[in-house]
């Protein structure tokens, strides 16, 4: 399976858990006949009681696996970070930055006071540099190709960097798991 499959693989699976998430939380508050705001903290709380669900783990057991399967999605998130940037985006209507038009030029991209475009939460996420410096780069027509090369070598550095992390978390994961809870994640997407 090439790197690319698994990572859209992964991307999905990731996608539609919050999605699921954020279905229970509005049908949650339609119960409760409130419209509030979306609040990351519990979403990611109900996906942790999803996976212990989905992993049978008892709360003893639990209290070892949750920290770990933490640390795979942190390291998930931080290994695709800026691998679909403008996926979706550079196509069809819509001014820079809207959804499906063309990629934001740098002088189109707001900066929020007190935040860089790196803090910006959102369906996004938050910006890779490496990819950030890449796209500037692309961006400028005369760029030399040895500026490309080297803003092309540092993303391909810190994703492999990036891909180890998630490696050893998985490993560290791994460990505590039973056979079944391990394969649990395997058709979940945590683990390969």
């Amino acid at each position: 399976m090439t790197k690319t499959v698994r990572i859209t693989m992964i991307a999905g699976v990731v996608f539609a858990m919050m999605l699921g998430a954020t279905a229970m939380a509005q049908e949650q508050r339609g119960q409760r006949g409130q419209r509030g705001q979306f609040d990351p903290a519990q979403m990611q709380a109900m996906m942790m009681e999803r996976i212990q669900e989905q992993l049978g783990a008892t709360d003893e057991e639990w209290k070892v696996i949750q920290p770990l399967v933490a640390n795979v999605m942190e390291k998930q998130r931080n290994a695709m970070q800026g691998g679909f940037r403008g996926v979706g985006m550079r196509f069809g209507p819509g001014g820079p930055g809207a959804p499906g038009g063309p990629a934001p030029q740098a002088a189109d991209r707001p900066q929020r006071e007190g935040q860089d475009r790196g803090q910006r939460g959102g369906f996004r996420g938050v910006e890779d540099p490496d990819v950030t410096a890449l796209q500037t780069v692309l961006e400028n027509k005369d760029a030399s190709p040895e500026e490309i090369k080297a803003k092309l070598n540092a993303l391909r550095t810190t994703r492999a960097k990036r891909e180890a992390e998630l490696k050893t978390a998985r490993e560290e994961l791994r460990k505590v798991l039973t056979l079944r809870q391990e394969a649990q994640l395997v058709l979940m997407g945590m683990l390969d």
